[in-house]
C-alpha cells in the first residue's frame, strides 16, 4: 500500500468517526431534556443529594506557637537545634556569651563585699560613740564636764547610727543590682518555652543581637499537631455563618483528600483587600500525621445545610419569591406547571428548603415526577437584565 493509498484510507475513516460522533451527541443532548410548546423547557422532579456552602480560600498556621526572644544583648555562641527539630519544653535552644554578665557579677560582689566591710567599720564606729554618750551622760550630771561636749557626743552618736543606715541602703541596692546581673546571666540560655517543633530560626551562631531597644526572635516553637486554617470570607457571606458550624477544606496537591473541622471563631476586625471588605474565619484541625504545613493554601468549604435524598428541581425554575407564604421548614417561591393544552401553565406555590447554584430543595408543594416550567430568557434579555444572585447563593 502505496503512502497516498494510507493516507485516503486515514482521512475516510477519521471523516466517519466524526459523523458517528456528533450523531451520538446531537442524540443525547435531544433526549435529556424536553421542550414544550413556547420554547420553554420542561424539568422533572427528582430525589437527590444538595449541599449549601459558602467558599473562601484561607491559609494554614499552627494552633499554637511561640516566637522566643531574646531578653539580654549578646553574641549567639550556640544553637542547639535546626529548623524541624522537636523540642520538649525547658529544652535548650540557644546560648548567648556570658562573660560581659560573668564580669558584672564579679563586680557586683565586689562593691558589695567593700560596702559589707565599711559597714563593719562604721559598726566598730557606732559603738565606740555609744560608749561615750553614755560616760559623758554620767559625767554631765555630777557637772564634770561641760553640756557643750555632752551633746557633741550625742551628735556623734546619731551620725553613726545615719552611717550604718545608709551603708545598709547601699548593700540593698547593690544586692538588687547583682540579682539584676545573675538574672541577666541567667537569660543568657534560651529555653523552650513549649514542646513542639522548630519552625523558623531567625539567627545563626555569631550573630550579635540587640535587645535594648526591641526584643530580638530567636526563632518559633510550634505546635503541628493541630493547625489552623485562617479563611478571608466576603461581608457579604460572613453573617451567613456562626461558631461550632462544619467545614471542610483542600489543598494543592492534596489527591481530592478532604480535612473535616469546625469553625472556631469570627474575628471582629476585617482587613480590606482591593476595597472588598473579608473577615478572617478561623477553623481548627487534627494534623497528627503532619499533613499540613504552614502556609498551605486552602479551599474552604462552610456547611450551610445538608440534605440527602431530597426532592431537586433546577433552581432557575424558581420564579418570584412569595414572603407572605413562608413557612418554618422554608422559603415560599411560586413555580409554573406546565398543563395538557398547548402553550398553558398553572402557577403554584411550593417551599423550598436549601439551594446550591443549580438546585433547589422541595420541602413541600410537588412530588417525585412532578413536572415543573423552566423560564427561557431570551438572549437580547439576558444581555439587558441584569445579574441576579440564585436563591440561598
Amino acid at each position: 500500500m502505496t503512502k497516498k493509498t494510507k493516507t485516503a484510507l486515514f482521512l475516510f475513516l477519521f471523516g466517519i468517526m466524526a459523523v458517528v460522533a456528533l450523531y451520538f451527541f446531537y442524540f443525547s443532548q435531544k433526549s435529556s431534556t424536553s421542550t414544550a410548546s413556547g420554547g420553554k423547557i420542561v424539568a422533572t422532579v427528582t430525589v437527590g443529594n444538595i449541599k449549601t456552602e459558602v467558599t473562601s480560600q484561607g491559609t494554614l498556621e499552627p494552633r499554637n506557637y511561640v516566637d522566643v526572644g531574646a531578653q539580654v544583648s549578646g553574641q549567639i555562641t550556640k544553637l542547639h537545634f535546626d529548623i524541624g527539630d522537636d523540642v520538649t519544653e525547658g529544652d535548650l535552644i540557644a546560648e548567648i556569651d556570658p562573660e560581659i554578665y560573668e564580669s558584672q557579677i564579679a563586680s557586683d560582689n565586689a562593691q558589695l563585699s567593700m560596702l559589707e566591710a565599711q559597714k563593719k567599720e562604721k559598726q566598730a564606729t557606732l559603738k565606740q560613740a555609744q560608749r561615750d554618750y553614755n560616760r559623758y551622760a554620767n559625767l554631765v550630771k555630777n557637772q564634770a564636764i561641760s553640756r557643750e561636749t555632752f551633746e557633741q557626743s550625742e551628735t556623734d552618736l546619731n551620725v553613726a547610727k545615719a552611717q550604718i543606715d545608709y551603708l545598709d541602703a547601699q548593700i540593698q541596692q547593690a544586692q538588687s543590682e547583682l540579682d539584676k546581673d545573675k538574672t541577666n546571666l541567667n537569660y543568657t540560655k534560651i529555653y523552650a518555652p513549649m514542646t513542639g517543633t522548630i519552625v523558623s530560626l531567625d539567627v545563626q551562631e555569631g550573630e550579635t543581637v540587640n535587645a535594648n531597644q526591641t526584643t530580638p526572635t530567636i526563632g518559633r516553637v510550634a505546635d503541628l499537631d493541630t493547625m489552623t486554617a485562617q479563611a478571608q470570607v466576603a461581608e457579604a457571606d460572613v453573617s451567613r455563618l456562626k461558631d461550632g458550624m462544619d467545614v471542610y477544606f483542600t489543598t494543592l496537591g492534596s489527591n481530592s483528600r478532604k480535612w473535616v473541622g469546625h469553625v472556631r471563631q469570627i474575628l471582629p476586625t476585617p482587613v480590606t483587600e482591593n476595597n472588598v471588605v473579608l473577615y478572617s474565619v478561623l477553623v481548627d484541625v487534627d494534623n497528627k500525621d503532619r499533613a499540613l504545613m504552614t502556609g498551605m493554601t486552602t479551599q474552604m468549604y462552610f456547611v450551610l445545610g445538608n440534605a440527602e435524598n431530597a426532592l431537586l428541581i433546577p433552581v432557575s425554575a424558581l420564579v418570584k419569591r412569595v414572603v407572605q407564604s413562608d413557612t418554618k421548614e422554608g422559603q415560599a417561591y411560586l413555580i409554573k406547571i406546565p398543563m395538557a393544552q398547548p402553550d398553558s401553565s398553572q402557577d403554584k406555590t411550593v417551599i423550598v428548603g436549601l439551594t446550591d447554584r443549580t438546585s433547589a430543595q422541595i420541602i413541600s408543594g410537588l412530588s417525585e415526577g412532578d413536572s415543573v416550567l423552566v423560564p427561557q430568557i431570551s438572549t437580547d434579555a439576558a444581555q439587558q437584565s441584569p445579574k441576579m444572585r440564585m436563591p440561598g447563593l
